[in-house]
């Protein structure tokens, strides 16, 4: 649980009020459901009969939070694609394969920066490869990345799904001030 700073003695914002939250907007919405308790975070397209499903680690707030930036951010294609089409490499990732990383998570992160924001909530840049030897221009070339992001959308606005999060992330939060 994170505490939200409010008036008196702040309230406890745990990963299942986010859950409700995104799930009440989003799941008639946008047929999609907001699922903590994984192994391993992933993204279920819909089906015919089910709706989709982002499902985050355990229930860190931070990990639903980047989940969550991830959906926001992919087109009408893949969402109908498990995990939005995108690979995934185990730890271990060689240089290019981390930069590949680095590549298409810049922009997410970004995102990810703002939610984790107005909610409080400590943001770290995730390289996802625990142990690696990265070199460290490239990791302040990422950070880089992200913050340059990060400027972007609060320069241009975000995109319609990013700002209906944020919507329910302000409301959300407010409940818990109240």
């Amino acid at each position: 649980m994170i505490a939200v700073s409010g008036l008196d003695e702040p309230q406890e914002l745990s990963s299942a009020a986010l859950v409700r939250s995104f799930n009440t907007c989003f799941l008639t919405s946008e047929c999609t459901q907001l699922v903590g308790g994984a192994a391993e975070p992933f993204y279920r397209p819909a089906t015919a009969e089910q709706s989709a499903y982002i499902f985050f680690r355990e229930d860190f707030i931070a990990s639903a939070l980047h989940e969550v930036a991830h959906w926001c951010l992919a087109g009408p294609q893949r969402r109908q694609l498990p995990d939005y089409g995108y690979w995934y490499t185990e730890d271990d990732r060689d240089l290019v394969q981390q930069q590949a990383f680095f590549t298409v998570e810049a922009r997410p992160q970004a995102l990810e920066s703002i939610f984790c924001e107005m909610l409080g909530v400590e943001f770290r840049p995730s390289i996802d490869n625990p142990g690696a030897e990265i070199p460290g221009h490239l990791l302040r070339d990422f950070e880089a990345r992200v913050a340059a992001c990060r400027s972007q959308f609060v320069r241009k606005g975000l995109p319609d799904r990013a700002q209906r999060v944020r919507r329910a992330l302000t409301a959300l939060a407010l409940e818990c001030t109240a």
